[in-house]
């Protein structure tokens, strides 16, 4: 197991500046752009974020594939800066196989142990003890080119873990796979973790993957961190508009909105819709008449009722997907989606009474996008 840190890292790809120090530089020259986070010993860390957000480039720089621009990267409080990658016990397997076409699967799970000198027999212990894990065992005669995608990353993941790094890294492991063959690995890697008790970090844009797999999220965008912690607080509680419309499937309903105060209290209102949604009370010391705000509420936190107090809206969009209904109504220009599992069938201009779930809702401050709490 490794306890690994990263502070104050940064990744800028120009050969003729390699140093921050002495000019100030846009933030948008970097890859990575003063990252820092910690994790502990045998944790699980899945690394989220869309293509380009320097995910990948982090994991590289952890690797030793890439070196760092400015910062400093510790495992169990070793320097690992100018450190080789074969010197950092790091395990990787990228998102491409890259197995050896002519050799068995054994002998592709053996390569790195032959490599260091290990006798036959350590190295056949040391392949025995992973096989079973990653459901390998059988495959040991067979070449690369007999195998399934889904057998094939097996193997790839199989042979990072054979030679007990103490620091997992795995690159959108899971990207080339089918959704069902999908599904049973990240089950697989779950518990391969569990056996294992190796600290592991995975990097994916898929958000399922992420928050099934990881015990802490860290989600990134362009090249910064955005918020780091388990999957339930950046589900429950994110920080800013990007994480709240990044993380869930479907996601946050994000709508802009101008408080205006009546007689009965505080509502939301809407420009070119006649749907108002009173604000919870527990907002009413952080807004005020005429404020404009960006509401969220997640998909499942929009309720249909047969309250007859609330602004009548026409369905726009209805979507069956078997265990749950998607239905779509406008707001304005936008489109507030709710799911539900009740089995109500609706067509286009039905008419139907929302309310949203109080509790669960959210406020982001219109301009910087940073949550109101």
């Amino acid at each position: 197991m490794a306890r690994l840190t990263l502070n104050n890292v940064y990744k800028r790809y120009d050969n003729t500046e390699k140093k921050l120090f002495g000019k100030k530089k846009a933030e948008n020259d970097f890859a990575v752009n003063d990252l820092s986070f910690s994790c502990k010993d045998n944790s699980f860390i899945g690394i989220l974020g869309p293509s380009g957000c320097g995910k990948s480039t982090t994991l590289r720089m952890i690797a030793g594939l890439e070196q760092i621009t400015a910062g400093e990267m510790l495992i169990d409080e070793v320097r690992i800066n100018d450190l080789q990658s074969k010197d950092r016990n790091i395990g990787l397997a990228f998102e491409d196989y890259a197995l050896y076409p002519p050799l068995t699967v054994y002998d592709n799970l053996a390569f790195n142990l032959k490599a260091k000198g290990l006798p036959a027999p350590q190295i056949k212990k040391a392949i025995d003890r992973v096989a079973p894990l990653l459901k390998v065992d059988e495959l040991l005669t067979m070449k690369p080119s007999a195998l399934s995608g889904g057998q094939k990353q097996r193997v790839n993941i199989a042979r990072a873990i054979v030679r007990q790094p103490g620091l997992l890294l795995l690159d959108e492991p899971l990207s080339h796979l089918d959704g069902k063959m999908r599904q049973t690995l990240r089950q697989e890697i779950k518990r391969m973790h569990r056996e294992i008790r190796c600290t592991t970090i995975i990097v994916t844009h898929d958000q399922i993957e992420a928050m099934s797999m990881a015990d802490t999220i860290i989600i990134m965008k362009d090249g910064k961190l955005q918020q780091m912690g388990t999957p339930l607080e950046v589900y429950d509680s994110p920080v800013n508009e990007f994480v709240a419309g990044f993380i869930g499937e479907p996601p946050m309903n994000l709508l802009r909105s101008t408080i205006a105060k009546t007689q009965d209290g505080f509502f939301f209102t809407f420009t070119a819709s006649d749907l108002r949604v009173q604000v919870p009370a527990r907002y009413n010391n952080l807004i005020s008449d005429g404020m404009i705000l960006t509401l969220g509420v997640r998909p499942v936190d929009v309720l249909i009722t047969e309250k007859q107090s609330s602004t009548p809206v026409p369905v726009a969009i209805y979507e069956n997907f078997g265990d749950e209904r998607r239905v779509s109504v406008r707001v304005g220009e936008d489109l507030l989606n709710l799911t539900t599992t009740a089995e109500a069938f609706y067509k286009r201009g039905d008419i139907i009474h929302l309310e949203f779930n109080a509790e669960k809702t959210h406020l982001f401050n219109a301009e910087t996008g940073i949550a109101i709490k």
